[in-house]
């Protein structure tokens, strides 16, 4: 996520991606019973990644109170948002140009988010063009998504442990604000080594390395065209980008407990928030991890499906994967139609 610092953790156990996409840890009775420390003992998250300070119930500890080395995302966070309440009483209405560039800004890092992080990355249900990749990974992080490494690791373990007390991002374990915003700061370093060993190469990493400067040039960017420009292109857009995303890791796991999709919901007014982008069918992808396409109907708007489509038709995109239970047909532009079980 945002900002996040990319520790490896000692003696991870490597997870493997399945046909159907979903993360699977290779050794799991041995990752649940490994660390179990007593909650008196400090935490060192130098030594733990993102599951284990589960154990010790961080959500309990004071929302300031930010785990060794993230620091940084807390001041981030607060940063933008005081930055955005500025802005909202300086220019509260922009002109439509500002608008314009603002929203363009926003839905293309949306897109970056959800076609190449998310599905691409994530759960390799795309393969995309390495200039496509790298475009859109540069948009998403100018979204605040964070490195593709951090972000990846953090997303496959939510659904190799989800609603777990080892999914860290639950509201079931901390509430409703830990999952939408506390975990970023509280939750320790992305596994990266048993959840994404297979992209930690230097095509990857050298975002992590840009991470901080594409923050810095993101917040900034509209600073030479006037005051609203900065507010509406930098903070404004930062921080709605920002509860975007966490509201599908709270608002999208506030369901009760259904099969195998666990708390996961589909959530029709988040269309709005997300310009459309599908992340917010949120059941959908749940039950058909490794597919795609995740909204399933005309009525489900999925812009990142058309993305999808549109690169291939292009010749940017390939090995595209889908569930046969979302489109009402096989589809021409998937190259694998995955089972409906």
């Amino acid at each position: 996520m945002l900002l996040a610092n990319i520790r490896t953790p000692l003696g991870a156990r490597p997870v493997s991606i399945g046909e159907d996409g979903a993360a699977r840890c290779q050794d799991d009775r041995a990752s649940r019973n490994e660390h179990r420390l007593s909650t008196s003992v400090p935490i060192d998250t130098h030594r733990l990644d993102a599951a284990d300070p589960a154990k010790h119930l961080p959500w309990k500890a004071p929302w300031w109170r930010a785990t060794r080395g993230d620091g940084p995302v807390l001041f981030w966070v607060i940063l933008i948002h005081i930055g955005a309440c500025i802005g909202l009483a300086l220019t509260p209405c922009p002109s439509w140009r500002v608008l314009g560039c603002a929203a363009s800004l926003y839905f293309l890092g949306g897109l970056g988010t959800t076609v190449c992080f998310h599905r691409a990355i994530a759960h390799r249900s795309v393969r995309l063009h390495p200039i496509a990749r790298h475009v859109l990974i540069f948009f998403a992080m100018l979204n605040g998504s964070g490195s593709p490494l951090s972000w990846v690791a953090y997303h496959r373990l939510h659904h190799a442990k989800s609603d777990t007390e080892e999914d860290i991002s639950s509201p079931r374990m901390g509430g409703f604000w830990w999952s939408h915003l506390r975990w970023l700061w509280q939750a320790g370093a992305p596994p990266i080594q048993k959840y994404c060993r297979e992209i930690d190469t230097p095509d990857y990493r050298i975002w992590s390395q840009l991470q901080f400067p594409l923050a810095l040039f993101a917040l900034g960017l509209g600073a030479p065209f006037g005051l609203a420009t900065f507010f509406w292109l930098g903070p404004i857009r930062l921080v709605l980008a920002l509860h975007a995303q966490c509201c599908i890791n709270s608002v999208c796991h506030l369901g009760p407990q259904v099969g195998p999709q666990g708390t996961a919901r589909n959530v029709g007014w988040l269309t709005l928030l997300h310009l459309g982008q599908g992340e917010n069918w949120h059941r959908n992808h749940h039950d058909r991890p490794g597919s795609a396409r995740i909204g399933w109907g005309i009525s489900q708007i999925d812009m990142g499906w058309l993305a999808i489509t549109l690169l291939h038709r292009l010749g940017l995109a390939s090995h595209i994967r889908c569930s046969r239970i979302a489109p009402t047909a096989v589809d021409p532009v998937c190259a694998t139609n995955l089972p409906q079980s």
